[in-house]
């Protein structure tokens, strides 16, 4: 059949719109490629080992000559890799070892690939949540999610959390310093609440999750990171979870998740201090769909389909944010709940970090 008249399109427009298609197909096998380097160590076996041949990076990682060769020639395609054609050696560069080897730089992705694998195994549940209207449970999702997931914010919140973030708060970094008492509330694998623990001695900090894995990983890396005397990480609900008198309550990247982010809101609004804050980090969007047309607002858009829209349809979809609420959406929620002060602390690339007191 037919969709158009052959006089009716734009040659121009139809290479631009192919092109970028193309682009993209290219970027998913492109991340097939990262995902194995990661996995079998093939950029850390490289990272500052200047230029080396195919037969020695296998001998490096104990992997097959042939396959390897390939691998490389993939990644000087994609410009992850340089090539020197006089010796036929390969080398990644201090940068490309930043985010390709580097599991502790800021902008390392490697590790972040299990998001969409994990969006691909789960096609066929995203395919029946669409025709239903159900949703997907956090937990249901493939198990590379939850690790891919971890890896990207893992090392922006290291590098962004305390020497930033933290600070861009009215009076919290005293409050910390002296001791203060913190829930992280959807903690997740609880990154967050170890670099907070670590750098607040005098602090104790509980974290809580629905996922009971992601609960028992942020034990292992709180007791790794010796804080686990100060950490405690439990099973509960954002609208039930317990204590009183939180002097600063968390919420990193997960309102937007939940079924009914306004009982969250109004939970937190009950157990915080009276000269308390609600620390609100929500991935960066503008208020407007029109103002959100970008390379990372459409790697949120896609994410929130199949997993933040679906968690949250699954957990009564009550309200259903999505990863893109925006600001002013936000704002409306802490202020419906009790809140009296709502603000723009700073601002990222990729995050909000908004500050709530009643």
């Amino acid at each position: 059949m037919d969709y158009v008249k052959t006089n009716e399109i734009d040659p121009a427009k139809l290479d631009a719109i192919v092109s970028r298609a193309i682009g993209d197909l290219s970027a998913g096998y492109g991340g097939v490629m990262v995902s194995i380097g990661h996995r079998l160590g093939l950029y850390k076996a490289m990272a500052g080992a200047g230029p080396l041949s195919a037969h020695e990076l296998a001998t490096r990682t104990g992997c097959a000559e042939r396959y390897i060769r390939e691998w490389l020639n993939s990644q000087v395609a994609g410009g992850y890799v340089l090539f020197h054609a006089v010796s036929d050696s390969f080398e990644l560069t201090p940068e490309q070892a930043l985010v390709l080897a580097n599991e502790d730089s800021p902008v390392f992705l490697a590790a972040a690939w299990g998001v969409p694998a994990s969006m691909w195994s789960d096609e066929e549940k995203a395919l029946e949540a669409f025709r239903k209207g159900s949703g997907i449970a956090w937990g249901d999702h493939d198990g590379r999610l939850y690790c891919g997931v971890a890896s990207l914010y893992r090392n922006a919140y290291k590098a962004s959390l305390v020497p930033e973030w933290l600070p861009a708060l009215d009076g919290v970094v005293d409050k910390l310093k002296a001791g203060a008492s913190v829930a992280d509330v959807g903690c997740g694998h609880g990154h967050s609440t170890v670099l907070m623990a670590q750098a607040f001695p005098a602090s104790r900090f509980r974290g809580f999750d629905t996922h009971r894995v992601s609960l028992d990983e942020g034990r292992k890396i709180a007791a790794e990171a010796g804080v686990s005397g100060r950490v405690a990480f439990e099973t509960a609900r954002a609208e039930n979870y317990p204590g009183k008198g939180y002097d600063l309550i968390c919420f990193f990247d997960c309102l937007h998740d939940m079924g009914d982010p306004l009982a969250a809101a109004r939970h937190a609004a009950r157990t915080l201090a009276p000269d308390g804050t609600v620390m609100l980090v929500e991935p960066f969007a503008n208020d407007c769909v029109d103002d959100n047309i970008s390379p990372v607002a459409r790697m949120y858009y896609a994410a929130s389909t199949t997993i933040c829209c679906a968690h949250a349809i699954s957990d009564g979809g009550h309200m259903v944010l999505g990863a893109q609420a925006g600001e002013a959406r936000l704002r409306e929620i802490f202020y419906k709940a009790g809140f009296t002060r709502f603000r723009r602390a700073m601002a990222t690339p990729f995050n909000l970090v908004l500050e709530a007191r009643l």
